[in-house]
């Protein structure tokens, strides 16, 4: 019988026009650029700011992209799965909005909560409704609008995040390329390490929430720093040795932007080269779920039919895996 595999067969995304430096930030609160570029390796990130905006304009832009780029009819889409930490409201979920923006209506969708691996988690679950041969174009989302839980008088916090969307398509192959293993992980414990205190039904929106500044990111940045460096290096070690790829053998790291010195400490137990890693936190910050497929994006022209990729990503809940995966088609 011929396997399935789900393949990407285009990527696009959208950033706001919108540059926060480490310059003005600096005037917002008690940092400066050295400080940030020597602990973090951001220079700038994008923010929303129009008035009325939210996550799923952001989002509708790049998925407008996408099908524009791999022309594809709206209405041939049969599921549209977001990943997000900041819809536009608790429901309708963002991931309904997206599709009536973008005419993807004869798709049923949903939003996925899984914080920064957010679309590796979705990458995966369409990946698998391909792999049934019932269906046969799915788009997956990644899109955060970071500032809006973000407190700009938190230096802890405030310099690590942007906003920002990015969107793939999946097709069915019979070829050796697409989708070829995947590691997730989950583990609630560390759920007291990062995250966001009010909001939910645990603590409901209360003016002294809202006093409190307990609608914003908190976390614990040395043990969430240990974590993912641990977490994304050994399963993606891990990928490595279960299909014999060698450090040459591999074409590209793809990991989560959240830190220069966590993506090195990865490729470092990796063994791979700089060159061999897709970097941009330098001028995008840290997107949340946003972060890999802005990677994929950027990288689209250098990337090759066949190419092997190793994505993987750690975010708050605790949540962290990676997928491998063989790029699909030449650049275009």
């Amino acid at each position: 019988m011929t396997q399935i595999r789900a393949a990407i067969t285009g990527v696009d995304a959208y950033v706001p026009e919108y540059r926060l430096t480490n310059h003005e930030l600096s005037t917002m609160v008690e940092t400066s650029d050295e400080w940030i570029m020597q602990r973090i390796g951001i220079k700038e990130r994008r923010i929303l700011k129009e008035k009325g905006k939210a996550t799923s304009d952001m989002a509708a832009e790049a998925v407008k992209k996408l099908l524009s780029k791999t022309g594809t009819s709206p209405g041939d889409i049969d599921l549209l799965i977001t990943a997000t930490i900041t819809p536009d409201m608790m429901f309708p979920s963002t991931a309904n909005l997206i599709a009536y923006k973008t005419g993807v209506e004869n798709a049923w969708s949903y939003d996925m909560l899984a914080a920064c691996s957010g679309f590796l988690y979705g990458l995966q679950t369409g990946a698998v409704f391909i792999e049934t041969g019932r269906y046969k174009k799915i788009i997956i989302v990644g899109a955060d609008m970071m500032s809006s839980i973000v407190n700009y008088t938190d230096r802890t916090t405030c310099p690590l995040f942007g906003d920002g969307a990015g969107a793939v398509l999946l097709e069915a192959t019979t070829e050796d390329v697409g989708v070829i293993d995947h590691d997730l992980h989950s583990d609630g414990s560390g759920g007291k390490f990062l995250y966001m205190k009010a909001g939910g039904s645990l603590n409901p929106a209360t003016r002294e929430t809202v006093d409190n500044m307990e609608h914003y990111v908190y976390q614990e940045g040395q043990t969430v720093f240990k974590f993912a460096v641990s977490r994304m290096a050994d399963v993606s070690v891990e990928m490595m040795n279960k299909h014999n790829i060698t450090p040459e053998d591999l074409t590209y790291l793809v990991p989560h932007q959240a830190n220069m010195r966590i993506i090195e400490a990865v490729a470092r137990r990796m063994g791979i080269t700089r060159d061999k890693v897709m970097i941009n936190i330098q001028k995008y910050g840290n997107t949340t779920a946003a972060t890999l497929p802005l990677c994929l994006w950027e990288w689209e022209n250098k990337l090759h039919k066949g190419d092997k990729l190793i994505l993987t990503t750690f975010g708050g809940g605790f949540t962290w895996g990676a997928i491998y995966l063989k790029w699909a088609y030449d650049p275009k």
